[in-house]
């Protein structure tokens, strides 16, 4: 595995609700010409395109030995131990590869792990490591320091763990990313960051924060993605790069890293200070909330017009949240009936019902 970035696929170029393949194309090509190699893939992740994507755009153009590839076993994607194989079949089908270097129990939380636990997905993929369709076997987490202990001790056979990592949720007592990373080390796992960026909220800072970081020296994307790839554990930070403008970024600065220095750690201790002090939705947009609404609510997007118009008053924020609801035929927040769908998944353990409230206070 190359050291320190990895190109994280759930977050891709769009055309409206498509992705935009040629453009993809570009971006694995400069991506790769680069020297980095790594991607991160899942079935859920874009609705389902970015598997097919990654065939057309990465597999299908790149002889095997150009790249490693991960992907992951999704618990909304299977409910028995018979049909882990043949959705594994599938993706490396989807992919167009004949194993995956990195196999991922996707998501962990207290709640999947039983699940997976109940139908033997360590077991069948100790077995998928043992006929060569994977190489490596890791989780991705989302939960508290002390379930991931506890799976790290009844999994030894677990390779590398992938968390959620940066200078925002470092000490935040819901995602507790340094107690998660303290738990890695102590069972001497490598640590895949994804999240640096926390969804781009860490690059939509207020301009007091820029101006912090760019009085030292650096973009707010190059202090969020140094931040977590200056840990001696993290072996590879993943971002989610939807433009190329943003792709030629963060190779530029990842390419020569450099660990954050005590002037650049200051700075962050600074920013960090003034985001905690923000009234806004600390949503990801990870989208994992979208597919399962009854009502159709489209929340990552509502939740982005709220912080744009908490943050910096935007005087567009009336026009994107009726774009973003009314136009497109979907749901408003105040449409929400309380099922609690969106709170059981979403990894970022947001009071969503609640925060839908909010949001309808201010612009309904």
């Amino acid at each position: 595995m190359k050291k320190n970035f990895g190109f994280g696929c759930m977050r891709l170029p769009m055309i409206d609700d498509i992705v935009d393949r040629e453009q993809f194309k570009k971006m694995v090509d400069i991506f790769i010409k680069e020297g980095f190699n790594y991607f991160d893939t899942a079935r859920v992740y874009i609705s389902g395109q970015s598997e097919k994507e990654i065939k057309i755009c990465l597999t299908d153009r790149y002889p095997r030995d150009k790249y490693i590839l991960t992907d992951k076993l999704t618990a909304s994607c299977f409910q028995k131990e018979s049909e882990i194989i043949p959705f594994f079949e599938e993706q490396l089908a989807l992919t167009g590869v004949e194993y995956f270097d990195y196999y991922l129990m996707h998501a962990l939380n207290i709640d999947f792990y039983a699940k997976f636990e109940n139908c033997n997905a360590f077991k069948v993929a100790k077995e998928l490591k043992k006929n060569g369709k994977i190489k490596h076997i890791g989780i991705s987490f989302h939960d508290k320091a002390d379930v991931l202990d506890k799976i790290l001790s009844d999994h030894p056979e677990i390779e590398i763990v992938q968390i959620q990592f940066n200078y925002a949720d470092y000490d935040d007592p819901k995602i507790q990313s340094k107690a998660l990373y303290d738990v890695c080390e102590k069972y001497k796992k490598p640590v895949i960051v994804m999240e640096p960026c926390r969804g781009g909220s860490l690059i939509n800072i207020p301009k007091l924060g820029k101006d912090i970081f760019e009085e030292e020296g650096g973009s707010c994307a190059s202090y969020a993605i140094r931040f977590a790839a200056s840990y001696p554990s993290v072996v590879m930070v993943l971002s989610g790069m939807s433009t190329i403008g943003q792709l030629r970024e963060n190779v530029g600065f990842m390419k020569s890293f450099k660990p954050l220095n005590n002037k650049e750690r200051v700075a962050i201790d600074k920013v960090h200070k003034i985001l905690i002090n923000q009234d806004i939705i600390n949503c990801t947009a990870c989208r994992y909330c979208v597919e399962g609404c009854p009502q159709k609510i489209s929340i990552p997007d509502l939740f982005t017009v709220y912080n744009k118009k908490k943050q910096f008053n935007d005087g567009n924020s009336d026009l994107n949240y009726r774009n973003n609801t009314i136009i497109k035929g979907l749901g408003l927040a105040s449409d929400c009936i309380k099922c609690g769908k969106c709170e059981s998944i979403c990894p970022q353990h947001l009071p969503i019902i609640e925060n839908l409230i909010k949001v309808a206070s201010i612009f309904e």
